[in-house]
């Protein structure tokens, strides 16, 4: 089933050429707890997504299969990867290896971006 997601996924993509995200068009998924999920760009292999969080507001401790990158458009936000914790701010970025354990928690009211390959399938399947 997840192959055949993927599959159609990638023919709407292509044949509504549906290759600009613009933020007005873009409905946010309310996850609960003050966080927000918008989702940009993807196919089976990729996947870029907006994660809006409110001050005090957690990212669960989490691992998952997927390569992940991020920056941190707005705000700070205490970052646990592994053993390691650091917080970042406006214009900073981590990278998260497959099934390492991560999570966060926003210390001022800001917005992640987060980059995830092969796309999130769990994502797609969220905001159906």
């Amino acid at each position: 089933p997840m192959l055949v997601i993927n599959h159609l996924l990638y023919l709407s993509i292509m044949y509504n050429k549906d290759f600009f995200q613009v933020n007005s068009d873009i409905e946010w998924t309310d996850l609960g707890n003050g966080v927000s999920r918008q989702m940009l760009g993807h196919d089976g292999q990729m996947m870029m997504v907006k994660v809006k969080f409110e001050s005090g507001a957690v990212g669960a401790m989490h691992q998952h299969p997927h390569v992940q990158v991020s920056y941190v458009e707005s705000g700070a936000f205490e970052l646990t990867i592994g053993e390691a914790t650091k917080t970042l701010r406006q214009g900073d970025g981590y990278f998260v290896p497959p099934n390492v354990l991560h999570g966060c928690l926003c210390i001022e009211a800001g917005v992640l971006i987060d980059a995830f390959t092969p796309a999130r399938e769990d994502f797609l399947l969220q905001d159906l």
